[in-house]
């Protein structure tokens, strides 16, 4: 079928795959939760499932399709197709050949790319950045990752452009699962807001967050269980919402006053939840810290959705 691709989307919580046909339309879908424990191989042969499924739903078999594009968390090397330190997957300190083992899973050529980048570029080509010709993707969800286009073209760096999460936005706060400290997404970081949830509740700061966990029967702090927490007034989730909103707005101007985009892309899971719910607060906070101040960029929460990842990794095959 050289009219579609596959695109897989490698999450911290969720593995989204998607059959894509020529119009960057998704055809067939399917979902599975990333594993907890294990390591790249065990992550690897969840997302070949996902990719099966996807598949079966668009009537297809994966050996059929024109590539699968992968989109993955850490660093994503193009040329090689191996990943590194996908510090938010279990296990996954070193290196690994994922898209050598998938193409031997699933039949065909497999291409990977950074997972913030290729949303990034989907939202820029199908999605809520089609107007403009220079943007910044934010994703904010299990960690906080950043894509560049710059110039309608995509701006890689050399192979670690775009990494908005690692920003300082406080020398020598908190540490971030990077090992380092003050990173933006020590602060707004879906796993950094759990583990420090997790810290002040054990120290006896009330909070209905894990019941809502144990609840609804979510291994995590998915954005659903701190939309809830928000909803009920909860006031620990309060805080660290705030926390992790002070934080965006101070590394997103940052990067703003650097490269002076024309928009800002806002997605990932707690991003897209949010995005709306929170703009105001967000904007007013990068307006404390841009330059230019008078022309701040557009700010738009991704439109592209759970797919967008998906979509994204899919267009590897038509740079």
């Amino acid at each position: 079928m050289a009219d579609l691709r596959g695109g897989i989307d490698l999450g911290g919580t969720k593995i989204q795959a998607a059959i894509v046909d020529a119009r960057g339309d998704a055809v067939g879908q399917a979902r599975q939760p990333t594993p907890t424990k294990g390591g790249p191989e065990d992550v690897a042969a969840a997302m070949a499932t996902a990719l099966r499924e996807a598949a079966q739903d668009a009537g297809v078999e994966p050996a059929q399709l024109a590539g699968i594009g992968v989109g993955s968390p850490g660093d994503a090397d193009e040329r090689t197709g191996v990943v590194s330190s996908a510090r938010n997957l279990p296990g996954w300190e070193g290196s690994f050949p994922l898209a050598e083992v998938l193409a031997k899973e699933l039949g065909t050529e497999i291409k990977v790319g950074n997972d913030v980048q290729v949303a990034t570029e989907a939202e820029f080509h199908l999605g809520a950045g089609q107007e403009f010709q220079s943007l910044i993707g934010v994703f904010w969800g299990t960690g906080v990752g950043g894509g560049l286009v710059l110039d309608g073209r995509p701006w890689l760096g050399r192979g670690a452009a775009g990494e908005i999460g690692h920003v300082v936005v406080k020398r020598g706060g908190a540490k971030c699962p990077c090992g380092r400290k003050g990173c933006l997404e020590a602060y707004a970081g879906r796993s950094a807001m759990e583990a420090e949830a997790r810290r002040q509740h054990e120290e006896g700061h009330k909070t209905d967050l894990f019941h809502l966990m144990e609840k609804h029967g979510k291994p995590r702090l998915t954005s659903g269980i701190w939309e809830r927490a928000l909803d009920n007034g909860d006031h620990l989730a309060e805080k660290l919402i705030d926390r992790a909103i002070e934080a965006l707005g101070t590394g997103v101007a940052s990067a703003v006053n650097l490269l002076d985009p024309e928009a800002v892309i806002l997605g990932g899971g707690l991003g897209v939840r949010f995005g709306e719910r929170l703009m105001k607060p967000l904007t007013d906070e990068m307006g404390k810290h841009l330059f230019a101040d008078q022309r701040p960029p557009v700010v738009r929460v991704a439109s592209l959705g759970d797919l967008g990842g998906a979509i994204g990794a899919s267009l590897l095959f038509s740079r």
